[in-house]
């Protein structure tokens, strides 16, 4: 099927022929994020624990890491969109990119306080920031419009397979070796390479001119009122959307054992990865708009129930939130980077999507440093209602919000 292709509507009535549809950037994307994701989520539920047990960090310690993480990979997303527009080319940033990111993970393995795990995740995330708007783009420019939402969401279904497999592969390792959280540390580091090698030699630039265009700044001239409507419902949302780190620490502080959390994990996972590429398809045929504002809603429960869970029976309910958050993110991850791209000049997708990732992404530091400063003054619970508050509020916003005709 080449990239000018229409679908007729026999193959659109069958979910399985909408694959044909995915080109091979799409594929190999998707097995690259995968393998990274492995890697990643090895790590991710083990680090909250390895910093408050094992460093003994402080929970605001917590939430500073993965406020200026998420905050740098967000900043420089701009920028790097911005290049890959400029130069007319995605697969340099892409790879370098990954290649940061995964090159860095062992050496969480010989992290001895909690101040070089943050210089650690910040080069992973300075990684993170350099591939993602280029990457997206280049999934933008490998479809026809009429599919865009079905690939982001298939890539999001194997990025996060990869995230579903990594703790199954961290429980597995501390099953073998308790509360050895540096062992699964160094073996993130075998997909991670794999997700490098992978990305170097089967990703491949789609032809494109480049384009003269202004250094980057986090602005809105050019890309239209109703990409800086949803930028800003968006924004509101991300000051409430804390680390996961925090869902991994009140699952512990409820009473789950901490054995069990990497399987929760994966749960939560999996649900994610069934669904995203349903819930994209979705949003190309019900709007972008109304997929988000479900998912921001599912959001929103999700905290408050977070919030008013009390231990020990409180427990036993952890597992049933993180499946209903893992449909938050199933609904709202593909569908906000496909409209997005829906919202804006076809030139200007990479640098739209860096300026979103950058104008959400600097709401993530004060977001988990809110949140643990919440937790250590005001208790576990607060951090859950006031992301459950934001929530709901970037619901409100988005509502007027319509749905652009697709280009």
């Amino acid at each position: 099927m080449t990239r000018a292709s229409r679908p007729g509507a026999a193959d659109a009535a069958i979910p399985s022929a909408r694959f044909r549809y995915l080109g091979g950037n799409v594929l190999v994307a998707g097995l690259v994020s995968f393998f990274t994701d492995i890697a990643s989520e090895m790590i991710a539920p083990v680090l909250p624990l390895f910093l408050t047990v094992t460093l003994r960090a402080p929970v605001a310690a917590v939430g500073l890491i993965e406020g200026v993480a998420e905050s740098t990979a967000s900043v420089l997303r701009v920028f790097a969109g911005w290049l890959s527009d400029r130069a007319g080319r995605r697969k340099p940033l892409v790879v370098a990119g990954y290649a940061l990111s995964n090159l860095t993970k062992p050496l969480l393995a010989v992290a001895g306080t909690w101040p070089h795990v943050l210089a650690v995740r910040f080069v992973d995330r300075v990684g993170k920031g350099v591939r993602t708007a280029p990457r997206d783009a280049l999934i933008a420019d490998s479809v026809v419009a009429q599919h865009r939402g079905l690939a982001f969401g298939f890539h999001r279904a194997m990025d996060t397979a990869g995230a579903a497999v990594g703790p199954l592969l961290a429980f597995a390792v501390l099953a073998m070796a308790p509360e050895h959280y540096r062992t699964v540390f160094w073996v993130a580091a075998i997909p991670g390479a794999a997700g490098i090698l992978t990305a170097a030699l089967f990703l491949h630039d789609v032809g494109r001119p480049a384009v003269a265009a202004p250094p980057p700044r986090l602005a809105f001239v050019g890309l239209g009122r109703p990409f800086a409507h949803f930028t800003l419902a968006a924004t509101v949302f991300a000051l409430g959307n804390s680390s996961d780190a925090f869902l991994i620490l009140r699952a512990r502080n409820l009473g789950l054992p901490a054995a069990v959390i990497p399987l929760v994990y994966f749960a939560f996972n999996m649900v994610y990865a069934l669904l995203s590429t349903p819930a994209g398809a979705l949003s190309d045929r019900m709007g972008r708009r109304r997929i988000l504002v479900v998912g921001y809603a599912v959001f929103a429960v999700v905290y408050f129930g977070f919030a008013l869970l009390r231990a020990p029976a409180g427990r036993w309910a952890v597992p049933a939130l993180f499946l209903v958050y893992g449909v938050y993110y199933a609904l709202a991850e593909g569908a906000q980077r496909a409209l997005v791209v829906d919202l804006v000049p076809a030139p200007l997708r990479a640098t739209a999507l860096g300026t979103f990732a950058t104008a959400t992404g600097l709401a993530l530091l004060p977001a988990s440093l809110v949140a643990g400063r919440l937790w250590d003054s005001l208790g576990p619970a607060a951090p859950f209602f006031y992301g459950g508050a934001t929530a709901t509020t970037a619901l409100l916003l988005l509502l007027p919000l319509r749905d652009r005709p697709l280009h």
